[in-house]
């Protein structure tokens, strides 16, 4: 019989590879921040049913990501053209969703997916631009 945690962390990782799917086969960037936002809606739910540190770190940086696509979109919306959008920042954020599907699957750490994501979010800010301008952050 599947433990409760097996289930939830079951779900978790069904949920993340449906949103990867979807915003990879999405073509505007407004649904695919749309997409995005069902990862967090997941991980929160997950970790009031199920709670670990990891389901609270990938929830803190999905939410994270989100939050700060969706303010680079307004602003590119508004007239701000200075930071553009590139299908290389949803590149970077679909395959850490799948690394992070794959370690929650195989218990592995989440580490290293949830650092893709951010830093691929992180990339779209002024700072993050301006330092992969500068060539240290690379995505």
């Amino acid at each position: 019989m599947m433990s409760r945690d097996d289930f939830f962390r079951k779900e978790l990782v069904a949920e993340l590879r449906r949103v990867e799917l979807s915003m990879r086969r999405e073509e505007k960037v407004e649904k695919k921040i749309y997409y995005l936002s069902a990862a967090y809606g997941i991980t929160s739910r997950t970790l009031r049913y199920s709670f670990t540190e990891d389901y609270l770190l990938a929830d803190f940086v999905l939410n994270t990501t989100y939050n700060g696509l969706m303010e680079r979109y307004k602003r590119i919306r508004s007239g701000d053209a200075t930071v553009e959008l590139q299908p290389i920042h949803f590149e970077r954020i679909q395959d850490g969703l799948k690394m992070l599907a794959d370690a929650f699957e195989s218990g592995d750490s989440i580490l290293l997916s949830l650092e893709q994501i951010l830093a691929a979010m992180y990339a779209t800010t002024g700072p993050g631009n301006y330092l992969r301008e500068k060539g240290l952050l690379k995505l």
